[in-house]
């Protein structure tokens, strides 16, 4: 094969930089393999390391500092049969440290060239996270006050199998790059180096330095036996011809034209477990077969066991370009929680909109309509509250009639949970409240 190095775009680092030999040795690698531009992909990020993309003729993507690897396993994913390389150099790597833990424990088949020599290089050779204690930086005592992080050893610990420390003056470089290249899984070299322009002005004894720290390496066998597990890929594709597939959402078809000429916003406002977002999707059901378009909007904390539970939804006989409601055309007051999250909207509320009010509830002063209803006297827990007052609702406003909310309910309810459904709404039908 010939080599798949750029011809308009040479190599070009500062002398003695370590990077140009590991282009040689990248380039020797995928000629001893065979490979064409077309079958590999380089990945890289910022920094001097972030050139390689440019030098090779293969597909590239240069990337955000450190955020490589995550562009790379999209592309892997995407694209199986494609060799993808992920050239980082040791500042890509302490800034993007969390998606290489994750590439680890995922065992995708990407390779991980880290280009280590010890500081950031490009942008004026401060301490990254590899500097060693002893060494000199232009950040001064920083890089003293932090232990360097081994690469290697993180990457065991967090499930890698084949893993490797080499110089980028070791001889066997470009065999030791194509055993990674080839390594079904994810594989990492910890490629160790100089940095003329910046390191080794300040540090004399750097090459001792670099040379002491390869050597130290704990050379295990590649990949370890006791890490190799199924390629990530692999496994998912595996799996998903195994899994059940996704069921599809049934399409509904309208059964009757819209009964309003514009659009219906309705608020409702309730509490933590009481179904308030499932009733409110029972009720954009039910108009979808009624012939309207609808929208769903809820808003609750993170604390979804406590506080407010409040969901918006606009019923319209034409499509709905915004899912917000300012002034509401119905409201739903079912807990304290919600009426208090939105006390201003009721105060503020139009003379024509209409508030169902949960019996014993306090409620601001308002120009609406207010109607009670004592949900709990006829019975309804808590959490019934919200189908209650949507059995209420088809009442009052003939947007939604009882024979489309019977359709809302089939549609979202399945056995047990529709029969009992089914008997709340048609008891709160029959009152006469």
């Amino acid at each position: 094969m010939t080599s798949l190095l750029n011809q308009q775009r040479p190599p070009f680092f500062c002398p003695g930089c370590s990077h140009q030999q590991v282009v040689k040795a990248l380039d020797k690698s995928f000629q001893e393999l065979g490979l064409s531009g077309n079958e590999i992909a380089i990945v890289t990020d910022i920094g001097c390391s972030g050139l390689f993309d440019t030098f090779f003729n293969t597909h590239a993507l240069h990337g955000l500092h450190g955020r490589a690897l995550t562009y790379a396993t999209g592309l892997k994913l995407a694209c199986p049969a494609l060799m993808v390389v992920v050239i980082m150099g040791d500042g890509g790597l302490g800034i993007g440290g969390a998606h290489v833990l994750s590439s680890c424990r995922r065992n995708l088949d990407i390779t991980l060239l880290v280009l280590n020599n010890f500081n950031y290089g490009m942008t004026g050779g401060q301490c990254s996270a590899t500097t060693p204690v002893e060494a000199t930086t232009s950040s001064g005592f920083l890089g003293q006050l932090e232990a360097p992080l081994d690469i290697c050893a993180v990457a065991g610990a967090a499930g890698a199998s084949w893993i490797d420390r080499v110089s980028a003056t070791d001889s066997g470089l470009s065999e030791t790059i194509s055993q990674a290249l080839t390594y079904n899984g994810f594989s990492l070299m910890d490629i160790t180096g100089i940095c003329p322009g910046r390191f080794s002005k300040r540090n004399r004894r750097s090459r001792k330095l670099v040379s002491s720290l390869t050597e130290s390496f704990e050379k295990r066998s590649k990949p370890d036996p006791e890490r190799v597990r199924p390629e990530y890929g692999q496994a998912y594709r595996q799996r998903t011809k195994e899994a059940r597939p996704a069921s599809t959402m049934r399409p509904i078809a309208a059964s009757s034209t819209p009964a309003a000429s514009e659009p219906v916003g309705i608020l409702f406002l309730g509490a933590a477990g009481q179904r308030v977002n499932t009733a409110a999707e029972i009720l954009c059901l039910s108009a979808m077969h009624g012939g309207f378009y609808a929208t769903l909007k809820n808003d609750y904390p993170i604390t979804v066991l406590r506080g407010h539970s409040i969901s918006e939804v606009i019923l319209s006989p034409h499509p709905i370009g915004f899912t917000g409601i300012e002034q509401p055309d119905i409201i739903l007051a079912l807990s304290a929680e919600g009426v208090e999250r939105r006390e201003a909207t009721i105060a503020e509320a139009k003379p024509s909109c209409l508030i169902l009010q949960e019996a014993g509830l306090d409620l601001p002063r308002t120009p609406a309509q207010v109607i009670k209803v004592d949900c709990t006297s006829m019975g309804a827990k808590k959490n019934e509250r919200p189908l209650a007052f949507l059995a209420m609702l088809t009442k009052y406003r003939s947007s939604i009639n009882e024979e489309l909310l019977y359709r809302g309910l089939e549609e979202k309810l399945k056995a047990e949970q529709l029969e009992e459904a089914l008997d709340l709404v048609k008891g709160f039908h029959a009152s006469s409240l």
